[in-house]
């Protein structure tokens, strides 16, 4: 209580900010407790979490899984577009899913890179070390191509990836995963020993528009990709045989051998049912002819795997699902935004009148969190997983830390920036450093405080959006879907709300410091 009584301001305006604080603080604990609330079950009766990535195929397969999880008789929770490999992969380790669709060559390259694997049986065999449990193919090969727009290729001549080398200025753009992966870009250039240095990464659904467009010349393909044939691409010949097999298969935790037997079961029936072909339909159905992933998987089971399964009823009220969708992404990325700036306005404003009070350590505060704001958004969520697992707090952890530096510094920048006559006079009076704190400093240092609090604000509503890459729901989920399926629509349909909420947030803070900062150090401040 002393060191809250210090951070208080005087007068009206010291009770204004600390019945402000007290709300916020009052709103983080309920929030974070109710996101923290989890059903006392039994672990056989909980829900089976599916997991799928940011990309159609995997949403489509999340979904068949789904279905035949309730097929069985089991609620289903699909954790759907969760990002990328590592993701999922760290995610079914630490038991945040129990199930997602894998590609063999993934596994080989990607999460057992470097151990020289090559066969199924070996692959299963190592997984099954680690609790994971895989199931046969489901029939197709997703595999890894290069491409570009049929009038170009034909224009220079290229049919192969090889006869990339005789062109070395083509614009090449990469997903960001296939750049980093270990059978991707690098292990592709030095294997065909390409002269191209510069390549730009970036969303794969994106690539598309780009080689149609004529910025970019070469994209990385899946081989089931609808738009291949849409937007009138060649495949180029992988001639020196690089890319591996991407067989899709079943991965899901060896405990569920136990709990939903008939569940596992269920998921068998779909061994050798999905072809090349028959995977191509279905994702041009979803990112084509803009059907949801819901019925086009429930159809396809019913046509090919199992007649009882049946088709969902398709409710076609846009408006009452987009209002309730709207609803639900508002209410999680509030929590998200308020939780986090809460608690770091709780937590940044002392430690930056730490850092002015002993200036010894300040530059190693200030040098801390502003190393923190420097660490890439996805890394750090990555790194969470195993720790926090899926979902808001791990995301509100990472929006907590990326909210210090500006609040850090603006505390600290106000105490510092104090003219010294202030100390002076202070001294003069005889106060002790704790009232000289909470009667002089700290008003007088509130606008650069509050300025601090509304640039961190206004930053905490546009990052919370990467929250929906795990788990997190909030505006990100439908700008993510929207990107996924080239929809503009969804995408305005959380960025538009999210812009709104940065400028709401702005203009509550520039009240507030209206309110808590006496007009008389309003216009000395800017004087």
């Amino acid at each position: 209580m002393r060191f809250h009584r210090q951070l208080t301001f005087g007068g009206k305006a010291g009770a204004r900010l600390t019945w402000i604080t007290s709300c916020f603080f009052l709103l983080a604990t309920a929030s974070d407790l109710a996101m923290a609330q989890e059903p006392s079950a039994a672990e056989d009766s909980r829900p089976v979490r599916v997991g799928s990535k940011s990309f159609t195929e995997s949403v489509i397969l999340g979904e068949m899984l789904c279905r035949l999880v309730e097929h069985a008789g089991v609620d289903a929770d699909h954790r759907s577009e969760l990002g990328g490999t590592q993701i999922l992969w760290q995610a079914l380790l630490g038991d945040e899913v129990d199930v997602y669709v894998e590609y063999s060559g993934t596994l080989k390259e990607e999460i057992l890179a470097g151990e020289q694997i090559f066969e199924l049986v070996e692959i299963r065999q190592r997984i099954a070390e680690q609790g994971i449990h895989m199931s046969d193919p489901l029939g197709f090969n997703n595999a890894y191509a290069l491409g570009m727009k049929e009038t170009r290729a034909e224009e220079l001549g290229i049919r192969r990836i090889s006869d990339l080398r005789d062109f070395p200025d083509l614009k090449l753009g990469f997903s960001d995963e296939f750049v980093e992966r270990s059978d991707g870009w690098n292990g592709l250039r030095a294997k065909y020993r390409l002269p191209h240095d510069s390549v730009r990464g970036l969303d794969h659904s994106l690539a598309y528009r780009g080689v149609w467009a004529g910025s970019i010349d070469v994209l990385d393909l899946y081989s089931t990709d609808p738009e291949i044939i849409s937007f009138k691409l060649r495949v180029l010949e992988d001639n020196l045989a690089y890319f591996p097999l991407y067989e899709a298969v079943i991965l899901y935790r060896a405990e569920l051998e136990q709990t939903h037997p008939q569940v596992v079961q269920e998921f068998r029936k779909l061994q050798g049912k999905i072809d090349n072909a028959t995977m191509t339909e279905l994702n041009k159905a979803s990112r084509i002819d803009r059907k949801p992933e819901s019925l086009i998987s429930a159809q396809f089971l019913h046509d090919r795997v199992d007649a009882s399964i049946p088709i969902p009823e398709i409710n076609e009220n846009w408006f009452g699902r987009a209002l309730r969708r709207f609803l639900i992404n508002s209410w999680e990325h509030a929590v998200l935004v308020g939780v986090s700036l809460s608690l770091a306005i709780l937590c940044a404003v002392p430690l930056g009148i730490f850092a002015y009070k002993v200036p010894r350590w300040g530059e190693w505060v200030l040098g801390i969190v502003g190393i923190i704001q420097t660490i890439p958004s996805m890394a750090l969520l990555v790194f969470m997983i195993p720790l926090m697992g899926l979902g808001a707090q791990p995301a509100i952890l990472a929006l907590f830390l990326y909210s210090l530096l500006p609040i850090v510094r603006g505390t600290h920048t106000g105490l510092t920036g104090l003219a010294p006559g202030v100390h002076e006079s202070a001294l003069a009076l005889g106060l002790p450093s704790g009232a000289r704190l909470r009667l002089i400093e700290l008003p007088l240092a509130a606008q650069s405080i509050i300025s601090g609090i509304k640039t961190s604000a206004v930053i905490n509503v546009g990052t919370a959006t990467i929250g929906a890459l795990i788990g997190a729901g909030g505006y990100g989920q439908p700008i993510i879907t929207g990107i996924r399926l080239a929809d503009f629509g969804l995408i305005l349909q959380g960025a538009v709300p999210a812009a709104v909420l940065a400028l709401l947030a702005q203009g509550v803070f520039s009240w507030a410091e209206r309110v808590l900062v006496p007009a008389g150090l309003r216009t000395s401040a800017k004087a």
